[in-house]
């Protein structure tokens, strides 16, 4: 059905920052309905490219969910960079560092390191990718969807070295079944034990529940979550909408009566396409 170029670029050609030596274990999942990697210690980017002449300007990392124990790199990636490389945009498919006390000094910043260098990257090659610097924009879905609203929400603090001084900062997000909070009402145990540790304290608990972290200059965002989602509570994008909607961020959502968790493109119980809907809305934007 596609027919996109790509290139897989790694994300740290001088050196993988916070890093332990240790042997690389990345495996698939063959047992998984959905394509799904473990153990990534070795982050890179691959770029799906529109068209000749196609190209709209605009940029999008895209960050699979998986839970930060794996990456659901097919349905919440490579399905999703083929579909926006065709609606004109250049999709980068993040592999990010799941985090493991074994190869990262510091588990807790390993993943958000990667998302920041992904930006950082897209905004250096902007004239050979043939975006606007301006437009480009994160994308997640389920922990995936954490991690793209956290690197939305901490860009103040470079995690990364950043000597240029580009800005770290998405110019928009779209979440999908996000993963916001890492409280104990609303929040998903399991990526927040990945990410925190079994004990975290209060305040790290704190710094990564998203909803918390929402400013004036958190960028516009689009979220789409089903209301029968019983993994990661739809509350994670209602308490987040709100947030950015008494900060004056604009904010667009589109709730599924049903269609659980994990659907990515496609929900199963329901005709309406969600993406074109957020392409829509982008668009509206001047994305």
């Amino acid at each position: 059905m596609y027919s996109h170029a790509q290139t897989v670029v790694p994300l740290y050609p001088d050196g993988i920052p916070n890093a332990k030596t240790a042997p690389d274990q990345e495996q698939t999942d063959p047992k998984a309905g959905h394509l799904r990697i473990l153990h990534v210690s070795h982050p890179t980017l691959t770029i799906y490219r529109p068209a000749t002449g196609k190209g709209t300007g605009t940029a999008i990392v895209i960050c699979p969910g998986g839970g930060y124990v794996a990456l659901a790199a097919a349905h919440e990636g490579s399905e999703v960079a083929q579909r926006l490389a065709d609606s004109g945009m250049v999709a980068l498919v993040l592999k990010y560092r799941l985090p493991d006390d074994a190869i990262m000094t510091d588990k807790t910043i390993g993943p958000l390191q990667d998302a920041q260098r992904a930006i950082q990257y897209v905004r250096e090659h902007a004239g050979e990718l043939g975006i606007d610097p301006h437009k480009v924009g994160i994308m997640g879905f389920s922990a995936g969807g954490h991690l793209a609203s956290t690197a939305g929400t901490h860009f103040d603090h470079s995690y990364i070295a950043n000597p240029g001084h580009i800005s770290l900062r998405p110019d928009f997000m779209v979440l999908g079944y996000p993963v916001i909070s890492f409280s104990d009402s609303t929040g998903h145990r399991g990526s927040r034990d990945n990410l925190l540790g079994p004990n975290p304290a209060a305040d790290s608990i704190r710094k990564y529940s998203n909803e918390l972290q929402v400013t004036r200059h958190t960028p516009p965002t689009f979220l789409v979550h089903a209301k029968d989602d019983n993994v990661v509570p739809v509350a994670n994008t209602v308490d987040f909408a709100a947030a950015l909607q008494a900060h004056h961020v604009p904010v667009e959502v589109y709730y599924y009566d049903r269609g659980g968790h994990g659907f990515g493109l496609h929900n199963p119980t329901s005709e309406v396409d969600w993406l074109a809907i957020a392409l829509q809305w982008l668009h509206g934007r001047g994305f």
